[in-house]
C-alpha cells in the first residue's frame, strides 16, 4: 500500500481565533412538510428482527417533473421483510407537486410512481435519459431496478424491460445510481453503486453476549463490481461494465458524485465504499475508465484505513478551480474532506480544516456542498443519525458546517431552528431552491418518520444567481457543463452540473451562486459538455438565468 502522510495546518487555531466571519444573521430553516397533506413516512419495517439493509432506506429526488418551474420532490421506501413485497400502502412512494405557495400536492397514484410492484428501495435518479425535456427517474433496489419514463402529461411509464437499464448479476444490492454522459455523445448514461450479494433467506443474524440483536457488520457480506449502462439513444441501454474496466474493482457502493476532476473535458467518477477502499474512475476519453483511487489519495483516509464512507459530494470548496470531494462516516471515523491539488492528487484536509473535530460525534448518511447563506463559499451540510437503535445518542440532529474562506469550517448547527436540530435517524436528503427565492433549501428522511421539507429562511441580504442549463448538443440536463463566475470586483466562483449528490439522493440541476454582498456579475464563462465555450457578460443577479447551449 502507498502511505501517505497528512499534516494538519500549523496556522489552524491562531486562523480561528482571528476569524472575523460570524454566522449569518438571521437564517433558520422551517419545517414546511407539515402544512402540505401526505401520507409517506420512511418505513424500513423494523419490527425487533433487523435484516441487514434496514438501516438503507429512504432515498429523495427534488425535480421538476412537470417543467412548471418549480422543484417537486420524490421519495423511495422499503418493503414489508422477509417477503420483499409492499404489502400495505405504508410502504409506497412518494412524489410531491410543488404548488408555488410553500404547499405540496400529493400526486403519486395520478402520475403512476406508487411503486406498489416493487421491493425494498433506495436510491432515486432524476435525468432525461432521452432528451424530450422532461426528467425520468431511475430506482435502485434489493431486486430489480426500475426506470420510470416521463410521459410529458404527468404521468410516468415503467420502461425498464425494454431500457435493459434493470438487467444486473441476481442478489445484488444496488444502492444508488447516477447519470452521467460518460463518452460525451449528448445522452445521458447510468453508473450504479452496488453493495453486495444478499437475500433474506441469506441473511446473517448478529447477536451480543446479552442477546440483543444488532446489525451486522458489512465487513461480513462480499463486496461486488459497480455497474455501468451506455444508452444508445434509441432507448436503450447496454451494460458495458467489462468493456468500459469496472469488472475487476470491488466495492461496497454507497454514495456517487460525478466530476472532471482532471479537467480534460470527461467527466470522472467517485465511489464511496462502506469498508471498502473508495473507488476514483478516471475517464480515459475512449469509452474505457480506471480505477485510480490509490493513484489519487483518496481510496483511503489518512490512517492508511478503510472506513464507513457513507454519502458523497464533489464541488470546488475553495474556489481555486479545482473539484473537491467530501464523503461522511460514522461516529468516530471523521468525515472526510479531500482538496483537489490541480488534478493531479488529492489532499486530505479533514483535520486541517476543522472537520475532523466537528465530525468525530456524529454519523452522517447524506451530505452535499450547499452555500446555505450566500456568501460564495461552499458550505458542508450532513444527515445524521446512527446505524442502530441501542446505542447511546444513536438519535442526532443534523450539522451544518460553515466554510469560512476556504480554510476551515466552523459548526453553525445550532443558530438554524429548532427544525433544523430535530434529532431522528436521518438518511436521504436533496437540495435545491424549492420557492425560487435564491436560497437553497433541504429536503431529508428519517427512519420510520415523517420526511422535513426545510426551507430557508433567506435572513440576510446576499446576492445570488442561479443557472439552468439546457443541452442541444450535449445532454438535454448538460451534467457535466462546467461553469466560471466572475463578480464586478473580480471574484471567481465554480461550479458545476450534477444531480447526484449524497446518499441515495437526485438534486436541483439548477447551478446556485452565493455572491454575498456583491450585485454584479462580470461574466459567466460555460464550457459544456459538447466542448462548446459561451461567455456571457453583465448578466443581473438575484435571478434565474437560462442558458441553451448554441448550436
Amino acid at each position: 500500500m502507498l502511505v501517505k502522510r497528512f499534516a494538519p495546518a500549523a496556522a489552524l487555531l491562531s486562523a480561528m481565533g482571528a476569524a472575523a466571519a460570524q454566522p449569518a444573521p438571521g437564517i433558520q430553516f422551517i419545517d414546511v412538510a407539515p402544512r402540505s397533506e401526505f401520507s409517506y413516512t420512511t418505513n424500513n419495517d423494523f419490527r425487533g428482527r433487523k435484516y441487514f439493509p434496514q438501516p438503507m432506506c429512504g432515498g429523495v429526488a427534488v425535480f421538476d417533473y412537470d417543467r412548471d418551474g418549480w422543484m417537486d420532490i420524490y421519495f423511495t421506501n422499503g418493503a414489508r421483510l422477509p417477503e420483499l413485497k409492499k404489502t400495505d400502502r405504508s410502504f409506497y412512494h412518494c412524489l410531491l407537486r410543488n404548488r408555488g405557495d410553500g404547499t405540496f400536492e400529493d400526486v403519486t397514484a395520478a402520475a403512476g410512481l406508487l411503486g406498489e410492484n416493487l421491493d425494498f428501495t433506495f436510491g432515486v435518479a432524476a435525468g432525461d435519459y432521452d432528451n424530450d425535456g422532461y426528467p425520468d427517474l431511475f430506482v435502485a433496489a434489493i431486486g430489480r431496478n426500475t426506470l420510470y419514463h416521463n410521459n410529458g402529461d404527468g404521468t410516468f411509464t415503467d420502461v425498464t424491460e425494454r431500457s435493459r437499464i434493470g438487467v444486473k448479476p441476481a442478489k445484488t444490492i444496488s444502492v444508488q445510481g447516477a447519470w452521467v454522459d460518460y463518452d460525451n455523445d449528448g445522452w445521458l448514461d447510468l453508473i450504479l453503486s452496488n453493495y453486495t450479494y444478499w437475500t433474506p433467506e441469506e441473511d446473517i443474524v448478529c447477536r451480543m453476549t446479552s442477546g440483543l440483536e444488532y446489525y451486522c457488520n458489512p465487513r461480513m457480506y462480499d463486496p461486488v463490481p459497480h455497474r455501468l449502462y451506455r444508452n444508445r439513444g434509441d432507448g436503450t441501454f447496454e451494460d458495458v461494465t467489462g468493456k468500459a474496466g469496472l469488472a475487476e474493482a470491488l466495492g461496497k457502493g454507497m454514495g456517487v458524485a460525478v466530476a472532471d476532476f482532471n479537467k480534460d473535458g470527461w467527466p470522472d467518477i467517485f465511489v464511496a465504499n462502506d469498508t471498502e477502499p473508495n473507488f476514483l474512475y478516471i475517464n480515459n476519453g475512449d469509452g474505457t475508465l480506471r480505477e485510480a483511487a490509490l493513484e489519487y489519495w483518496v481510496a483511503y483516509n489518512d490512517a492508511e484505513a478503510t472506513v464507513s464512507a457513507m454519502g458523497a459530494d464533489a464541488k470546488d470548496f475553495d474556489n481555486d478551480g479545482w473539484v473537491d470531494i467530501f464523503y461522511n462516516n460514522l461516529m468516530t471515523q471523521i468525515h472526510a474532506l479531500f482538496r483537489n491539488l490541480e488534478g493531479k492528487e488529492f489532499d486530505y484536509v479533514s483535520r486541517s480544516c476543522n472537520v475532523e473535530a466537528l465530525s468525530r460525534h456524529f454519523s452522517g448518511w447524506s451530505n452535499g456542498f450547499i452555500d446555505y447563506d450566500n456568501d460564495g463559499w461552499k458550505d458542508i451540510y450532513s444527515a445524521n443519525g446512527d446505524v442502530d437503535y441501542f446505542r447511546e445518542n444513536s438519535r442526532q440532529h443534523d450539522t451544518m458546517l460553515r466554510n469560512i474562506e476556504g480554510r476551515f469550517f466552523e459548526d453553525v448547527s445550532a443558530t438554524l431552528g429548532k427544525d433544523f436540530l430535530r434529532m431522528g435517524y436521518q438518511r436521504g436528503s436533496a437540495f435545491g431552491d424549492l420557492n425560487n427565492d435564491g436560497f437553497l433549501d433541504i429536503v431529508v428522511t428519517s427512519l420510520n418518520e415523517r420526511p422535513r421539507i426545510l426551507l430557508n429562511s433567506a435572513g440576510n441580504g446576499n446576492h445570488w444567481l442561479i443557472v439552468a442549463l439546457e443541452g442541444r448538443r450535449s445532454n438535454r440536463d448538460a451534467i457535466g457543463a462546467e461553469v466560471k463566475l466572475t463578480t464586478a470586483s473580480g471574484r471567481t466562483l465554480y461550479n458545476h452540473v450534477t444531480t447526484s449528490v449524497g446518499f441515495m439522493s437526485s438534486s436541483d440541476p439548477r447551478l446556485h451562486f452565493g455572491l454575498g454582498a456583491e450585485a454584479r456579475i462580470q461574466t459567466l464563462e460555460i464550457r459544456w459538455p459538447s466542448g462548446i465555450r459561451q461567455t456571457i457578460r453583465n448578466p443581473k443577479a438575484d435571478r434565474i438565468l437560462r442558458v441553451r447551449e448554441p448550436e
